[in-house]
């Protein structure tokens, strides 16, 4: 099962945050479909949010067609993101891991090192939406 964590400093609302983690646990072949998703009670419990919050992030799930409600039962995974090649993502994570070290090897912090990855991958994917303020 899927445990949420949410980034105040993100500025990604929270509904979001929980959809995107939906999606990424989806495109990574940790949920399928059948799985159950928490309760909106212990969601939002667990990060400390209104549950209206994460009803929103339940109901945006619902309307992609990746989540289905069984009143009186849950929240269930409908559909997927994820492809066939999940299996061929592990050599990748390995090297990913071998690289997360040497960073931290050459003394990089966590934030420092979200930072160069999530620069290098806007500069090489050309998605670079920060304004010249933010640089």
């Amino acid at each position: 099962m899927i445990e949420f964590h949410l980034d105040a400093r993100s500025g990604v609302a929270p509904y979001m945050q929980l959809v995107h983690q939906v999606r990424q646990a989806l495109r990574l072949g940790l949920l399928s479909e059948g799985d159950r998703l928490p309760t909106v009670k212990d969601v939002a419990a667990g990060v400390a949010i209104n549950p209206n919050t994460v009803l929103k992030a339940y109901r945006e799930l619902e309307y992609e067609g990746l989540v289905a409600k069984k009143p009186g039962v849950g929240t269930f995974i409908s559909g997927t993101l994820g492809d066939d090649s999940i299996a061929e993502h592990e050599p990748l994570r390995r090297e990913l891991q071998l690289w997360l070290d040497k960073a931290r090897t050459a003394g990089l912090g966590e934030e420092s090192i979200e930072a160069l990855f999530l620069s290098t991958f806007r500069a090489r994917t050309g998605t670079d939406t920060h304004t010249e303020e933010e640089k």
